[in-house]
């Protein structure tokens, strides 16, 4: 589990900018997410009670597990999908996230007492430069600057979630666990959406492919893997990983798709490589 989990997530967390791919067209992004949420908190809710899963302790582990998962779930991938919608490639979006291991290193020492060796630093560099590489034929222009803040926000939350959760609460079970993250990020979610309006959905084959992608394999799959990971890697560690997702979803865009992959995008695969792998030693 240990030697195989972080290759796993990467993989399932990278088709993730697929399915905003197929679904975002047909829905307007918040309500996509409600609609997601509402999904995962059925069906977790109903592994939970099947199986007699043990639930949080106490009030302060509910509310613990609840602001990871609305830092986590509502604030990121309203963040992505939000930025999305507002013409934000998705590259640049891929990029501006991609500055979490970054942001993570430089705020672990502090609040987690992890010590991040120089060669750590020099990894993490190195990951970043390899990602914006690979995105550097993607970034296009035709976006206003008012698209950058939700994809802003999106960075904020996935590290602040990330930092959170391994503080206050690494411990919990997976089903119960997700029943307590995403019951406040759909209340939050839904009650934005319902202020604003904006309930467009449109059912089509490919949203529903999509929506049902995104519930099963990543609010499920690879939300769960990202949880076993912080339990039991280190912050810095488990961040670096996310420098993979924007080569990993380029590759499969170019399978899948027939998206080109330039050679300044394969040499920047190679660099965010072995930068994660330097980070992770």
């Amino acid at each position: 589990m240990a030697r195989f989990a972080p290759f796993l997530f990467v993989f399932l967390w990278s088709t993730g900018f697929l399915g905003a791919k197929f679904g975002l067209p047909h829905a307007a992004p918040l309500a996509f997410l409600s609609v997601r949420y509402l999904l995962v908190l059925a069906l977790m809710t109903t592994l939970a009670l099947a199986f007699r899963a043990p639930w949080p302790r106490d009030g302060r582990q509910w509310f613990h597990i609840g602001v990871a998962g609305l830092l986590v779930h509502g604030v990121y991938l309203g963040g992505v999908f939000v930025a999305i919608s507002m013409k934000l490639p998705a590259g640049v979006a891929s990029l501006i996230v991609g500055l979490q291991p970054l942001l993570t290193a430089t705020v672990a020492g502090r609040l987690l007492g992890e010590n991040v060796a120089p060669r750590q630093w020099f990894g993490l560099l190195l990951g970043f430069v390899g990602v914006a590489l690979v995105l550097s034929n993607k970034l296009g222009a035709g976006f206003g600057v008012e698209a950058l803040w939700p994809a802003l926000a999106a960075l904020l939350g996935i590290t602040a979630g990330t930092l959170y959760q391994k503080r206050f609460c690494p411990h919990f079970d997976w089903r119960t666990g997700a029943v307590a993250q995403f019951l406040p990020t759909t209340l939050v979610t839904t009650a934005i959406m319902l202020a604003l309006g904006d309930f467009r959905i449109d059912w089509t084959r490919e949203f529903v492919f999509a929506l049902g992608w995104l519930v099963l394999v990543l609010s499920l799959g690879a939300i769960s893997l990202l949880n076993w990971l912080i339990r039991h890697a280190s912050a810095v560690n488990v961040a670096s990983l996310f420098y993979l997702t924007p080569p990993t979803t380029a590759l499969l865009a170019w399978l899948l798709f027939g998206e080109t992959l330039t050679g300044l995008a394969l040499a920047g695969m190679a660099i965010a490589v072995w930068g994660v792998y330097l980070s992770r030693r």
